[in-house]
């Protein structure tokens, strides 16, 4: 390949007749020197077995059936008007918010990282953030919901606006066609920006959806939507390892770049989502519902918030605080075969696995 760093980082360069083999030091996470056309030889095993586990996590939504959902949901008195209103914000926030996710992997992501293996798991990644928008579609069908009002809920929802705009706010250049990594001090905006989308968008932001639609399905209420939104969560699980393990590697290949100040404006940052997502909680759960309240997510997500503080080697945001859903563990482990409609059964091999964060 050319030595131009632009082409090169891009794999679309013209072709060097002269060039060497590809050595496994010359891989890097970014600003890399080897050509990122060659998967091989591998240099982090671990992001080839994420996407591997993507991979045996395969599933679609339309293999899981609406039929129960359907019937509850038109029925007059099958759920209280607290009930709908937490479904419909905590679709609204997540159908919007997948095709966000798949902008940023698709445009930002995989632009500046230099690495075959990580490029392959992005791709998966991708795939199935557009079958989690496939799943909101499927579900807005399903149930009859008005497509516009949820689709459009992060531009009218105060407390969905507020993490959206954070989100963008917080990952401009990734955004930005002409960013480029090379220097300390791009290098140091393109990781706090991986922390923004990994840890915060995808690691914070979506658990207390999860707890929320889970709980409806723990209570034998929307088991298809909940059934969905294990899937997802399964998915998701990877995703944020991913991310982190991507954080973690790039730190340790660029220590200057983890200075004590850029760790407390990181740790600033995960305080400050958790604010964001504790008032989105409040919003969709005003009056509690289903043994759940906002008081109980709020605790929920400093659990999680210093979880996430742990995982980057970061000093926790908050004092100690126990995990209130210890059940959300459990959510992950899909390790039963599914009979989808009594006509299709898919094992879904991965489950076990996986580990829960």
């Amino acid at each position: 390949m050319t030595t131009d760093a632009t082409s090169t980082s891009s794999g679309l360069g013209s072709i060097d007749r002269g060039a060497g083999r590809v050595h496994v030091d010359d891989k890097a996470m970014i600003n890399a020197r080897a050509d990122v056309n060659q998967l091989l030889p591998l240099k982090y095993h671990w992001a080839w077995e994420k996407y591997l586990a993507g991979c045996a996590n395969h599933w679609m939504p339309t293999e899981v059936s609406m039929q129960a959902d359907i019937a509850l949901w038109r029925t007059p008195t099958g759920l209280t008007d607290d009930e709908r209103h937490t479904i419909k914000r905590n679709l609204g926030f997540f159908a919007a918010s997948e095709s966000l996710v798949a902008n940023n992997v698709v445009l930002a992501v995989y632009r500046h990282l230099t690495n075959p293996e990580c490029r392959q798991y992005l791709l998966r990644q991708a795939f199935e953030e557009a079958v989690h928008t496939h799943t909101f579609q499927y579900v807005c069908e399903s149930l009859g919901l008005d497509g516009g009002e949820l689709f459009n809920m992060y531009r009218e929802v105060p407390s969905i606006t507020d993490k959206a705009a954070w989100a963008l706010d917080h990952t401009q250049n990734l955004e930005d066609p002409g960013f480029r990594t090379g220097t300390p001090e791009t290098d140091r905006a393109f990781l706090r920006d991986l922390v923004a989308f990994y840890v915060v968008f995808e690691g914070m932001w979506f658990y207390t959806g999860f707890a929320q639609i889970l709980s409806f399905g723990r209570r034998n209420k929307m088991v298809g939507v909940a059934e969905q939104y294990q899937y997802i969560l399964r998915d998701e699980s990877i995703h944020l390892n991913f991310g982190v393990d991507v954080i973690n590697q790039i730190k340790a290949e660029n220590p200057h770049l983890w200075t004590d100040a850029f760790q407390a404006e990181v740790r600033t940052m995960l305080g400050e989502a958790c604010e964001l997502e504790v008032a989105y909680g409040r919003d969709t759960m005003p009056n509690g519902l289903l043994g759940l309240n906002a008081g109980q997510c709020e605790r929920y997500m400093r659990f999680i918030t210093n979880r996430r503080c742990a995982q980057l080697g970061l000093a926790p945001v908050f004092g100690a605080v126990d995990n209130p859903f210890p059940w959300m563990s459990e959510a992950i482990d899909l390790k039963k075969e599914k009979n989808f409609f009594e006509t299709r059964v898919t094992e879904y091999a991965s489950g076990s696995s996986l580990d829960w964060d």
